[in-house]
């Protein structure tokens, strides 16, 4: 399903996607395709949706134009021998 379809069905409210298809464009992943899981009824739980989702798993508020999300590289910590 494309994003401008969710935004139709579902105006102004917040959505669980699973990602199909995106396109890397520099640091940003722009989403193209999804598939719906569900649509988040209450706002307050939209962020606690998110934090339990995994993988190409994503909450997103139907009212963004286009599905951006901001790639950062993952940083390790050393630890230190003694």
């Amino acid at each position: 399903m494309k994003w401008p379809e969710v935004r139709r069905m579902y105006p102004n409210q917040y959505v669980k996607l699973n990602i199909i298809d995106f396109y890397l464009e520099g640091d940003k992943k722009i989403v193209t395709d999804v598939a719906l899981i569900n649509v988040v009824e209450d706002p307050k739980l939209a962020t606690k949706e998110l934090l339990k989702s995994k993988g190409d798993t994503i909450v997103y508020h139907t009212g963004a134009e286009e599905i951006v999300i901001e790639m950062r590289k993952a940083i390790g910590l050393r630890s230190m021998r003694l």
